[in-house]
Parts: structure tokens; sequence; C-alpha cells
């Protein structure tokens, strides 16, 4: 009996496990996009959704995701992450495939100086 109970908890283990290593998978939109952001003088101008852009807000530009999706990006050579909102439309370099504001960039970024990052970005909602 006690060896069934160890089979089942193991079995329950690797189904639990497998399913989440699928489920990030399956939400990752681009693994090594190249990401940059916002020059300052987009601060207070209109976005493609009507909204006012703020640097200090999380926020992001792709060319074709609905407006309020939510994402997360990944720096890939850091591990570090940020929650960001689609607002707007571009990145209009076309290697580009995000346009975060500074502040989103600076959450993953050691500064703005580097210009632009590779990511991997996954859709949240």
């Amino acid at each position: 009996m006690r060896s069934w109970q160890c089979v089942l908890a193991c079995s329950l283990a690797l189904l639990l496990f497998g399913c989440g290593a699928s489920k990030s998978k399956q939400n990752l939109l681009k693994s090594q996009a190249e990401i940059s952001f916002y020059a300052d003088s987009f601060e207070g101008k209109r976005t493609a959704s009507g909204s006012t852009f703020r640097q200090r807000e999380k926020t992001a530009a792709h060319r074709t995701l609905a407006f309020g999706t939510k994402l997360k990006v990944v720096n890939t050579k850091n591990g570090k992450s940020v929650v960001v909102t689609i607002t707007d439309r571009g990145p209009s370099k076309k290697s580009r495939e995000l346009d975060l504001s500074k502040s989103a960039f600076l959450e993953i970024a050691e500064s703005t100086s580097i210009g632009i990052l590779k990511a991997e970005i996954y859709i949240i909602n």
C-alpha cells in the first residue's frame, strides 16, 4: 500500500510540473526579441489607443497586439522582468518587437545607455 501511494504522489508531481512548463511555453510570444524604449520627445503625446504617454508608466508599443494586452518582458542577460500593457503601435524599426516606456526599460536594464536589449516576451492575458 505504501509503494502505491508513492507512485501516485510521484505521478501527480510529474503531471503538475509538466503542465506548468507547458503553460509557460504556450504563453511565449517571442524569444530573443529586440526591444528598445521611447524617446523623451513622446512624453505627454497621445498614443494610438487614445491614452496619454507617460515615461513613468509601465507601457509598451507593439505592431499587432490588442491594446490592453499585458506582457511579461524578461531580459535574457540578467533575468530581470517587468509587466507592461500595450497602449501604442510600433516600433517603427522593423527589427524591434517592442518599444517600452523608459521606466519599464530601466526595470530590466542597467541603464538606457545600452539602447536595445534582447528579451523573451510572454503574453499574460
